[in-house]
C-alpha cells in the first residue's frame, strides 16, 4: 500500500445575508485546530477524496444540537466523519442581537490525499 498522508482543509462559511425577520444574527464558529476530524481508514485505503458541505445547529452553550449534509463529498464515510468530528467539537456560539443564541452555521470540509 502506498504511504498516504492526509491533509484536511476547513472553510467555515458564514452566512452573510440575513433576512429582515432576523435582526443582527451572527452564526456560530469554531477553531479548526481544536477540532479533530479523522480521515476514515476505509476512505484512505480506497483513496477517497472530496468536499463535504454541512450545516450545524449550534446551541448557545456551543454544543451541536443538529446537523445536515448540504452537499455530499460523494462518499458516505467522509460525510459521516465530518458530522461525527464536528458534533463533538465545541463551537463559539452564534449571537442574536449581541446575546449568545442557537444559530445555524455552514462548514465546507475538504478531505484530500497527498
Amino acid at each position: 500500500m502506498k504511504n498516504l498522508s492526509a491533509k484536511l482543509f476547513v472553510a467555515l462559511t458564514l452566512t452573510g445575508a440575513v433576512g429582515a425577520s432576523v435582526a443582527a444574527e451572527v452564526p456560530a464558529s469554531f477553531d479548526p485546530k481544536k477540532c479533530s476530524i479523522e480521515y476514515p481508514k476505509a476512505s484512505l485505503m480506497n483513496e477517497e477524496q472530496g468536499t463535504t458541505s454541512a450545516s450545524f445547529l449550534v446551541n448557545a452553550d456551543g454544543s451541536v444540537a443538529d446537523s445536515k449534509i448540504e452537499k455530499s463529498s460523494g462518499f458516505k464515510n467522509l460525510d459521516k466523519a465530518l458530522v461525527k468530528g464536528l458534533t463533538s467539537c465545541k463551537f463559539k456560539p452564534g449571537t442574536k442581537d449581541g446575546a449568545p443564541a442557537q444559530t445555524w452555521t455552514k462548514v465546507d470540509y475538504a478531505f484530500k490525499l497527498d
